[in-house]
């Protein structure tokens, strides 16, 4: 739960600063106010596309090296053995 946490105050925190410099009660440094008018409103947009991005990827590279996990292959065709098992014995046809 620590993880959590820690990712929920950093989140916070990102947050408040983004919204005080959205609404202008700070400025941002080293950036020109024309600049920031026009960068600050399509971060979370930004945001959120770089999270979706970085999703699929590791979804796709999960995907993509299933097979060099022996350990969790063998345990996944385990456990579809031991469902299987299951279903035939509360009479579903399974195959």
């Amino acid at each position: 739960m620590a993880r959590a946490h820690r990712v929920a105050a950093i989140s916070t925190f990102c947050l408040v600063l983004y919204l005080l410099a959205y609404f202008r009660v700070v400025s941002v440094p080293f950036m020109e106010e024309r600049i920031a008018d026009e960068i600050l409103p399509v971060i979370p947009w930004w945001l959120l596309v770089s999270f979706g991005s970085y999703s699929l990827w590791s979804l796709g590279w999960g995907l993509f090296t299933f097979r060099d996990c022996p350990e969790a292959y063998t345990e996944l065709l385990r456990e579809i053995g031991e469902a299987k098992n299951d279903l035939r014995t509360r009479g579903v046809t399974v195959d």
